[in-house]
């Protein structure tokens, strides 16, 4: 049985978000990860930076179980989520770097990443990661292609470290195209990664220069992921799940079972009535005047009934990545909106069976 699921971003958010904010740090707090600065750890001494390093990690190492072990308590179509990139901090930075090649780190790295990795498999949790904004693979500038990649295999150690990238696409670790060299510089630098890395990495489709159509340039490459606000932002169009373009995403999965994004825009962007019984059209958007950078800013919720059956369409083909300010808490309400929705189609359906059924007995 194909589990159709539906996952969060990063961070956990206690059910109650009235309650002050230094209560709800203390409840979220063992969920989530900390993280340092550069700057900071320059001011400090040796021995106090590296400390604080440790420190750090045993917590974040420790975020990331406690993170898991609470979606593997959720209904298993909830039981998918994106592992916050900061978990070992300044991993890359020039200065700081060698801490993290230290043998007693490895080794604390490596024993306890392995239990994160072995519960989620346990639970039956799909993870992935998704490195930052910096992250360019398709750069024109050679420095900074060195960069993204070092950050990629960054996010591989991790993700080797839990005993994943064996195979490919037993974890996902998502970045956008962009840079301007565009699909050739992906393939690229695609073949200057490790193998576990090669074996995680998808492409997504973004809301500016490069749309689906260059993201199926890869397909014999990568993985590819479809953001469907980021296709609704740049091509004023919502893509089916049956159309053949999506098709063709499906097949760079070969086999395993793909993964989309969705998020809508702000609420308060939007023309009144949008929010919540219209489904919005973009070119009219940009005619009234609406910018189309304030159009792409992520909602903290999805209070839009069509558009959420519209992206609820494709958990027949794929996963869903929630990509909402109020994470978790989103996520439940789509699922929730979702279960809801199926059963009432249900009743509707066993209510129109009943009054068109003909009688047994005359």
């Amino acid at each position: 049985m194909v589990i159709q699921r539906i996952g969060f971003a990063c961070k956990y958010m206690h059910p109650d978000q009235t309650q002050k904010k230094k209560v709800l740090e203390e409840i979220q707090r063992p969920l989530n990860t900390r993280s340092t600065t550069v700057q900071w750890l320059n001011r400090q001494t040796t021995e106090v930076a590296e400390q604080r390093l440790w420190d750090i990690m045993v917590h974040n190492i420790q975020s990331y179980y406690n993170l898991i072990e609470y979606v593997g308590g959720l209904p298993h179509e909830l039981r998918m989520v994106r592992l916050g990139s900061d978990v070992l901090p300044v991993y890359t930075q020039r200065d700081w770097a060698y801490y993290w090649q230290q043998a007693d780190v490895i080794a604390y790295a490596e024993t306890h990443f392995a239990k994160v990795g072995e519960l989620a498999r346990t639970l039956d949790v799909r993870l992935s990661m998704h490195p930052g904004q910096f992250t360019v693979l398709a750069s024109d500038n050679a420095d900074i292609v060195d960069r993204s990649i070092e950050e990629f295999e960054y996010h591989t150690d991790v993700i080797r470290y839990m005993g994943y990238g064996k195979n490919w696409q037993d974890f996902k670790c998502n970045v956008h195209i962009s840079g301007r060299q565009g699909p050739a510089g992906i393939i690229s630098a695609i073949q200057r990664l490790s193998p576990e890395a090669r074996n995680c990495i998808t492409i997504e489709n973004d809301e500016n220069k490069w749309g689906i159509a260059d993201s199926l340039e890869l397909v014999d490459h990568c993985a590819l992921v479809l953001d469907i606000h980021h296709h609704w932002c740049r091509e004023g169009e919502y893509i089916q799940p049956t159309d053949d373009r999506f098709k063709r995403v499906i097949d760079s999965w070969r086999g395993v079972r793909p993964a989309i994004h969705y998020s809508y825009s702000r609420t308060e962007r939007l023309p009144e009535g949008y929010a919540h019984d219209t489904m919005p059209h973009f070119p009219t958007l940009l005619e009234a005047g609406y910018k189309k950078g304030k159009l792409r800013a992520h909602s903290d919720w999805y209070p839009n009934k069509l558009v959420n059956d519209y992206a609820l369409s494709f958990l027949e083909y794929s996963d869903i990545m929630c990509e909402s300010k109020f994470k978790n808490l989103a996520s439940i309400d789509l699922y929730k909106y979702y279960k809801g929705r199926d059963n009432e189609l249900s009743k509707q359906n066993v209510r129109s069976q009943q009054s068109t059924a003909e009688p047994v007995f005359g």
